[in-house]
């Protein structure tokens, strides 16, 4: 879906920049923002690295079965068909911390294997299970304490004060946290209902 999105943008933008008389720009333009992207990517490896590295440094330290027992209060309710010490749990609190720490590309990865893992554990085969759909919700509202990426962009920008959004984040965070886990308990238990 996303290449027909971007492939009908370019035609878009060719078409009307020959519509226009203003292939010139649209050439330069392209050429500009070709650099630009590449320099935005090199700028945020570096930190991508630095983050995924510690990531792993806490599993290999068993930190994220700390983790994973100081946040079990919480993954206990809304994953209750897991269990609380397995390597599903691990992997969707890890997961949850480097959201929490705004690092949604290092988040990518350990969500990928929560969802592996939580597949092996509940022995689901070709349908999500509630708690899947669940982390689902969680990774995809993101409850972000320390916007790392948007801020790291915002400084490459000249932001003065790159973290002076956190109050907006942090309420749009919680709110979108708040309602995915309302409507996916709510589903849940209309599909329980339904049988």
């Amino acid at each position: 879906m996303m290449n027909f999105i971007f492939s009908g943008m370019l035609v878009f933008s060719f078409v009307f920049a020959v519509l226009t008389g203003r292939i010139e720009q649209l050439s330069r333009s392209v050429l500009e923002q070709a650099g630009n992207a590449v320099e935005l990517v090199l700028s945020l490896l570096g930190m991508l690295c630095l983050w995924s590295g510690i990531m792993r440094i806490a599993q290999e330290s068993k930190l994220t079965e700390k983790l994973s027992k100081a946040l079990s209060p919480i993954t206990g309710r809304l994953f209750h068909g897991l269990k609380p010490g397995g390597r599903a749990m691990r992997a969707i609190t890890m997961n949850l911390v480097a959201n929490f720490l705004g690092l949604g590309n290092a988040a990518t990865p350990l969500g990928i294997q929560a969802i592996c893992e939580m597949r092996k554990e509940q022995g689901a085969q070709g349908t999500a299970t509630n708690e899947m759909a669940m982390f689902v919700v969680l990774n995809t509202a993101s409850l972000q304490l320390i916007p790392t990426t948007t801020a790291m962009i915002r400084m490459q920008y000249g932001a003065a004060a790159p973290l002076d959004i956190l109050p907006a984040v942090w309420l749009a965070s919680i709110g979108s946290i708040t309602v995915g886990v309302v409507m996916a308990k709510t589903l849940e238990k209309v599909w329980r209902e339904r049988g």
